[in-house]
Parts: structure tokens; sequence; C-alpha cells
């Protein structure tokens, strides 16, 4: 009888219409963003590290019409196609960052100057209604940065001053006017959570509830319960409820939850409510204490977007080891390297090479065709992308990366980046943002 009483209520709630399901489920400021014609192009005898696990060496890619149509040895070349010599060089698939402020987060920052960043709103405990792309500044030199060094996706999350902090975008980091016309095209979009002490502390002492680690679950499942009863009442409201749409459709699992967490404790405890609503989370970030929690991620099915050494900065991270992603990995779960911060969007590939050195270190086979995993195929999991970027297999997007070397190496440089099929970047050359015209280019490395 309980068996049944709770597949009764599970199908009630996920055939449940929202109130507002018309203002819910369409995104009212859709994808502008068209990529440009290319000729079709064929990479000839690259080292492939195709983003699954394999090194395939010697290898040729064929791309047409922004798509991968063919990985092999000696393929045949169609008329009219653009040859790249890509011998002794290495193709990965797009670096795909998970967790950037790019856009909303100047630089420098002065801490405290609200006026310099709108990452967050700070007014309130949660903020569910909010979206991030409405604050981005889509001219910000650090998407190109990024670009330069191999990064063809990005997430841009809100920040985690409250305990929902609001919708994220996924961004193609082009030069652009506008988001829309950054905007990854049908990306499923994220929704940021935070937990310990961000959401109750650091709000630049806005007062009342929650302040403490126990009032941010509590207020957590207090505004899950809340939009899980408005789901199965089947009620209409007179106006929409724009912060309760977004929860329905968290609930629903129509966007990619991403939780701001860094001990193993409140990691389990968010998990755990995460489980008793249904909701399934994509990614715990930063998560410097993941390592100790590997089989609970991997149970509930979310990857660990950390950093490979970042620790002792905060009291949350005090226990962080540089190993934390290899153990993750390891121990069968999902591992992602992050920047967080601008300068690291332009590092992922060096990162990647520091947690897999940690690895090795503590006795791991952690081969560059393994690592190279961590920030493609598993952030593009992540992101809920998986299907379209991240590997170099036929049908995928044509989003590649062309090293002098392997790209866990430091001495190697991005010789070529590829979107859609449209080659962005070559031979060190990048296009400037406004801000740094009439500046002096940084010259590009060896």
């Amino acid at each position: 009888m309980a068996r049944r009483a709770a597949i009764l209520s599970g199908l009630l709630l996920a055939l449940a219409i929202p109130l507002t399901a018309a203002a819910a489920d369409r995104d009212p400021y859709a994808s502008t963003y068209r990529a440009a014609d290319a000729p079709a192009t064929l990479i000839v005898g690259a080292t492939v590290l195709d983003g699954l696990g394999a090194r395939l060496e010697g290898h040729d890619v064929l791309v047409e019409r922004g798509k991968l149509v063919a990985i092999g040895r000696a393929l045949p070349r169609p008329p009219g196609v653009r040859v790249i010599d890509a011998q002794g060089a290495w193709l990965t698939p797009g670096i795909i960052d998970v967790h950037t402020h790019l856009g909303t987060f100047a630089q420098p920052y002065e801490h405290g100057a609200h006026a310099f960043a709108d990452v967050s709103e700070t007014s309130r405990p949660d903020s569910a209604d909010v979206w991030i792309e409405h604050a981005i500044r889509a001219s910000d030199p650090a998407f190109l940065h990024a670009l330069a060094a191999g990064v063809t996706t990005l997430q841009v999350l809100p920040g985690s001053s409250s305990v929902i902090g609001g919708r994220a975008v996924v961004l193609k980091p082009i030069p652009a006017t506008t988001v829309a016309a950054m905007k990854f095209p049908g990306a499923p979009q994220g929704l940021k959570m935070a937990c310990g002490s961000n959401p109750s502390l650091s709000a630049e002492g806005r007062p009342g509830f929650p302040d403490s680690r126990m009032g941010v679950v509590a207020h957590l499942r207090d505004l899950l319960a809340q939009a899980s009863a408005r789901m199965r009442s089947g009620k209409r409201a007179a106006m929409p409820d724009l912060a309760q749409d977004t929860l329905a459709m968290a609930l629903r699992g129509e966007l990619q939850i991403h939780l701001h967490c860094y001990r193993a404790d409140d990691i389990a405890t968010i998990l755990a409510v995460a489980d008793e609503f249904g909701l399934r989370i994509a990614a715990v970030h930063h998560a410097t204490e993941a390592y100790k929690i590997p089989d609970r991620l991997r149970e509930h099915g979310a990857c660990a977007a950390v950093w490979p050494d970042w620790w002792g900065f905060k009291r949350e991270a005090e226990d962080g080891i540089r190993e934390n992603a290899a153990f993750v990995d390891a121990a069968g779960g999902c591992a992602i390297l992050h920047s967080d911060i601008p300068v690291l969007g332009n590092l992922l590939h060096v990162e990647t090479a520091k947690a897999a050195a940690a690895g090795r270190r503590a006795g791991l086979d952690i081969p560059s065709e393994h690592a190279i995993r961590w920030i493609t195929s598993n952030p593009a999991r992540a992101l809920g992308l998986d299907d379209r970027i991240g590997r170099i297999v036929p049908g995928y997007n044509a989003d590649l990366v062309l090293w002098s070397g392997d790209p866990l190496l430091v001495r190697s440089r991005v010789r070529l980046v590829m979107m859609d099929g449209v080659v962005q970047i070559e031979d060190g050359q990048r296009p400037q943002a406004d801000f740094e015209l009439g500046r002096r280019a940084m010259e590009p490395g060896p």
C-alpha cells in the first residue's frame, strides 16, 4: 500500500501542470547565435584525445557544416576541403568551463563595492526568480581570453550569497554585443543553489533568516515543500510567480542544478534534502571535501567540480587536498575542473595537469587521454549537453582545440580553436574586445 501511494504521488507530481506553465517552460530570451558558414575542413595526422578516454595516434578528423563527420586514418579529401596539417600536434574537444562569473565580476574587483559586481542579488535569502544573463556584459574581455585558451563553452552562474541564487546561462565565448548572441542554442538552463557559510553569513549583513547552517537547510526544505505542494494542487494563479515556476522546473528535472558546497557533511546533507524532494543535483561546485564521499556523489549522480590546489583560503576549505579530483575519479565518480575566477579560465588545461599529477603521485594511473575528460565530456554531462559537445565523435558539434603538444604539458600552446566548424583562433591570434583596442596586446607564447 505504501509503495502504491508513493508511486501515485510521484505520478501526480510529474503530471502536475504548473500554474504559469507557458511563462515557465519557454525561454523569452532565446539565443540569436548563428555560426558563420565555413568550408569543410580536414585535420590531418593529429594525436586525438577523443574525450572518452582514447588516444588515437595519427588520425584525421573531417568537419562539415559545423559537425564532426568522420574520424580515422587517411580519410579521403572531399573537393574544396581545407586541409590542416596536424602532424605532431594534439587534438582535443573544446574545453568546457562549468563555473564562471564572466561578464558580471569586474576586474579588478573591489571587495564590498556592489557597483562593480552584479553576480549576486543579496537583498534576500532566495532569489530563484533572477536570471544571471540579465546582468552579463558581453564585451567583458575575459570571454575572448578564455576562447584563446581553448574554452568553447562556458556557464555563467549567479553567486552564492543566497540559498537559491537564480538561473545560470550557458554561453559560447565569441565576440558579441549582446548575451543573446552568445547563448548556446537549446542548452538547458542551470539553477544555482548554495549551502554552508556563504548563504548564511556572506551577504554583508543581510538581516533575518537564515543565519546558520541548519537555517539554510530549513529554508531550502521550506522552499521545495511549497513548490511541491503548489505543483500537486494544480490550481492556477492569477499572477505569475517566477520564483515558484523556477522551482517547479527544477523539481521536474528541467533545470541543471549546480550546488555551491565545500564540506563533505554539508554536501551529504543537501544531497539528502534533494533525495527527499526528488531533486537531482547535476554538480557540486568547489567541493573541497568531495574525496571523502565519492560514493555518495556517485550514487546521486552528481559530478564534483573542483580546483586542484585551492585549500585553506577559508574555513570551509581547510581540509582540501590536491588529489581531490583524482580520488573522485578513481572511485567511479564524475570529476570536473572549473575556474570560478577569470585567470583560471585561461588555464584549465594546466589545472587539469596539476590535478592529474597529484593523482599519479598518489599511485593512480592517469594518462592525458583520461584526464582530458575532466574539462570536456564530464562538464558536458553536468551541463546536460553530453549528446552535443565534449567528445570527438561523428555527429557532435565541431568544437575542437589543436595543441602544439600534449595539452597537459605546460609548454604546449593552442594552435587553433574551432567552434561549430568555424576557426575562431589560429596561430596565437585572437579577436580583441572593445576595451582592449588601442592597448598593446599580450604577445602569444612560444
